[in-house]
């Protein structure tokens, strides 16, 4: 299963969850003087030659005592003598008694940006002569010609300059250096010349900042380095969601304790060095400005303007409190002392269940509730830790865990065990400033600090301006033991993630050298990710034939057999991976150790089936050889299908091989989803997947009578302990599932999130009497890895069909370390 990153690969600018405001006005009756929301102001000469303001603008003004839903309305534009209406989307609610400011187009000259807008257009005003509406509506106005304020929808309509598209007469025409503002008492006598005078441009948005092109620095300007009333605690507020999400806020104070200037998601943390008395609020909060890099650096002390958003990375993720839309920034100094860091202590449980965002926090009692009430603020980890990850260091990513002593696996990980329990102490670490690379296992000393982050997959994440020396904890690769047997039959799997003949020599080689010394060369090797010829090249090439082609040769100059292999190749486009790539498996074997028996016909679309050889007969065969189960129906969209092979070995015995790798966890809610326990979509699918392997494999036993040799391998894309094996295995009596014959502690083939877990399988019909089997650690915990997963491998062992099985046949590993 790949791993998408979702934050750093996000281009749009934060989403904001809207709060409804207290009251929705009804569509304004044509010709009817408004009695709450009123254009207040209008000024079309942003920009031009001798203005102060950058761009034109439009503002409203709300005269009840309530506040005012405006998120389906528009402000509208025409020329003086036009027909055309322009639209500008309006968003959110104008405050009680407040005002609410459209940003327009801008111009090349001017030296002032306007306050914070509330909704942003791009409509060029005039500087002289036009009509702007308010609409309740979001529809553009079209034949009203210039009777369009007796319009259905128009709450209210100005006509400035030398227009006849007026309420009664036009308002004074405008200048570069005058606006056209409603006289004080906001009064609608629906005449514009008697409502409107003109002036010096001056703008108000809803958080209440003023500027005016007389005195842009004035107070609750831009350049004003009064601090505001709001602090980084009344964003935060003492729930998950903002208290005021959605409105502008003007010169919060705080210290910038962390920056980041790489990709998309640039901007820089800062925290209030004066704490309430409300453990539940945070003091830090993110500053995002998108793609343009902060020009703050820690430690500055600065007064932040912008709106307050909530930012959900993924489907069903919590938000991210932050302030985003139009920033500006005013530096008071530099070199402030920062504010000191928490500790993080972790209680024992990790989350509540049911909807997070509507329940209070209990940050003495659950993780992710002690997290939420530090978000953005500085942490620090002040014991040693273990990496319950290998370092990522395209990216400079880790894990590590609080509590030791949770789940520990022998090699130093954290076990998944089950979805009650995904490991409470784990922690997510992203060094700003790079990572050394190191195994799971390895050292994290005391001193790790870092405001704290949300991300997507992650969840909470420690953006790390301060790393602790790691020390390497000696973890070596592991490999297979000769087979003590000759006649013993070994079947490996191996996800060789998004293998393509493109790809470079060396990563065929490192492959190719896992095959040979560690896997033993296995008699029968299961792939799963063989890309077509020339990988993510989209342009409807299937083929697969170089790809695999340029592996049996790395594995021949690495030492190993000259395999022979199989394959079917899939139709363009319908299985799912990496766009372009057309991934499926493959089945390599040695000729001197296996035979494959082919059986022709099967192809993309052919169901291979099984076939009674005598209507009396046990003896069963394929229809196709190799086949692909059911490869029309629709459980298979966008996923690869089964592949089946039959083989045979020791002399005439047979073996039905069955390559896997079905639909991947993709869409599944994180571990710390805004509702728990995480929702986990891609389940469904898989589940019927899993059923047509479970109605074929007993199809095979059926007609068998039982004695049908099976092996069911490959990426499954889900644990021992999901519905979606024990519908394949029957619940354990139609297959058996290896790992869980493994010690508890060492059933992981992945490395997710810092949690050590099954994705791949190997699972064996009872014909098969005596084996060994293991996980082979070679990839998923170290920074160097081939592939993201570990391979795993059976050996059947011959002289074993007999009860009671000798010693040398009872199950055990093959497995040890280099």
């Amino acid at each position: 299963m790949a791993t998408p990153r979702a934050r750093r690969l996000i281009t749009a600018a934060s989403l904001s969850l809207v709060v409804a405001a207290t009251m929705a006005a009804l569509p304004g009756t044509a010709n009817a003087l408004s009695s709450d929301v009123v254009i207040s102001a209008v000024y079309g000469g942003g920009g031009n030659s001798g203005a102060i303001f950058k761009n034109d603008y439009i503002e409203l003004a709300n005269t009840t005592g309530s506040a005012i839903d405006v998120s389906n309305w528009s402000v509208q534009y025409a020329s003086a003598a036009g027909a055309v209406f322009q639209l500008t989307r309006l968003t959110g609610s104008i405050p009680a008694h407040g005002r609410y400011l459209v940003q327009e187009a801008a111009g090349a000259a001017g030296t002032t940006a306007l306050p914070t807008p509330d909704a942003i257009g791009t409509i060029p005003m005039s500087g002289t002569s036009g009509v702007v509406a308010l609409v309740t509506s979001q529809i553009p106005l079209v034949g009203c010609g210039i009777s369009c304020s007796t319009a259905p929808n128009v709450k209210d309509l100005v006509g400035y300059g030398a227009t006849a598209n007026v309420e009664g007469s036009a308002a004074p025409a405008l200048t570069n250096t005058t606006a056209d503002a409603r006289t004080g008492t906001l009064a609608d006598t629906d005449n514009n010349a008697v409502d409107f005078v003109s002036g010096v441009p001056k703008a108000t948005n809803s958080a209440g900042t003023t500027v005016s092109a007389d005195d842009p620095d004035g107070p609750g300007g831009p350049g004003d380095p009064t601090p505001g009333t709001t602090r980084i605690h009344d964003i935060q507020g003492s729930g998950r969601i903002s208290p005021i999400v959605g409105q502008n806020v003007t010169n919060v104070p705080g210290i910038v304790t962390a920056v980041r200037v790489t990709g998309n998601s640039r901007g820089f943390w800062f925290q209030d060095p004066g704490a309430d008395a409300d453990p539940l609020t945070s003091e830090g909060l993110f500053v995002f400005t998108g793609s343009t890099s902060p020009t703050v650096v820690i430690g500055d002390s600065v007064l932040v303007t912008g709106r307050v958003t909530e930012y959900r990375p993924a489907t069903g993720a919590q938000a991210l409190t932050e302030l985003g839309g139009a920033i500006n920034t005013i530096r008071l100094s530099g070199g402030n002392a920062l504010p000191a860091a928490v500790p993080v202590t972790f209680p024992d449980a990790f989350t509540k269940s049911g909807s997070l965002e509507a329940q209070p926090l209990e940050p003495s009692s659950y993780v992710l509730d002690w997290l939420e009430v530090h978000e953005g603020m500085r942490i620090t980890i002040a014991e040693d830790t273990r990496l319950i990850s290998p370092v990522n260091t395209e990216f400079s990513e880790l894990w590590v865990t609080l509590k030791p002593g949770q789940n520990p696996t022998p090699r130093g990980g954290s076990l998944y065990k089950s979805y009650d329990d995904p490991n409470s102490g784990r922690l997510m670490i992203l060094a700003l400033n790079g990572a050394p690379a190191a195994n799971v296992g390895s050292t994290l000393a005391a001193g790790t600090t870092g405001p704290l982050d949300y991300q997507s997959f992650g969840g909470y994440v420690v953006q790390a301006t301060q790393l602790g020396t790691i020390t390497e904890g000696g973890l070596k690769r592991q490999k297979v033991l000769p087979p003590k047997k000759q006649g013993d039959l070994s079947v490996a799997t191996y996800n060789v993630e998004n293998l393509a003949a493109n790809n470079p020599a060396a990563k065929f080689a490192r492959l190719a050298e896992a095959v040979v010394t560690n896997l033993g060369t296995p008699d029968i090797l299961a792939l799963e990710e063989i890309q077509d010829n020339n990988g993510a090249t989209d342009n409807g090439v299937v083929a697969a034939d170089q790809t695999v082609a340029k592996f049996i040769a790395a594995i021949q100059a690495a030492g190993g057999p000259t395999y022979a292999w199989r394959s079917i190749d899939p139709n363009d486009g319908t299985d799912g991976g990496e766009p372009g790539g057309n991934i499926r498996q493959v089945f390599l074997f040695n000729p001197a150790r296996a035979t494959f028996v082919d059986r022709p016909g099967g192809d993309a679309d052919t169901a291979v089936s099984v076939v009674r050889e005598r209507p009396t007969s046990n003896q069963v065969s394929l229809s196709v050889s190799p086949g692909r189960i059911n490869p029309t129906s629709s459980v298979w969209s966008s996923s690869r299908k089964p592949l089946v092979g039959e083989f045979l070995y020791d002399g005439n015995k047979q073996l039905f091989v069955i390559a896997n790798h079905l639909n991947s966890k993709g869409g599944d809610y994180p571990l710390t989803a805004a509702v728990q326990p995480p929702v986990r979509s891609s389940e469904v699918q898989r589940v019927k997947q899993a059923t047509e392997i479970h109605d074929f494999v007993k199809d095979l036993s059926d007609k068998s009578a039982g004695r049908a040799r099976v092996i069911v391998l490959g990426d499954l894309n889900d644990y021992q302990f999901s519905p979606a094996l024990q519908t394949i295995t029957g619940n354990g009596t139609l297959l058996k599932t290896l790992i869980d014959t493994l010690p508890a502690d060492q059933r992981y083939s992945y490395v997710f999130d810092g949690n050590s877990q099954v994705l791949d399988h190997i699972l064996i019909s009872p014909a098969i009497k005596g084996y060994s089997y293991g996980v082979v650690h070679i990839n998923a915990e170290f920074a160097d890895q081939a592939s993201d997963h570990d391979p795993q491998i059976v050996r059947i062992l011959t002289g074993c069909d007999v009860t009671p099985l000798p010693i040398r046949c009872l199950p055990g590993s093959p497995v040890v370390d280099q």
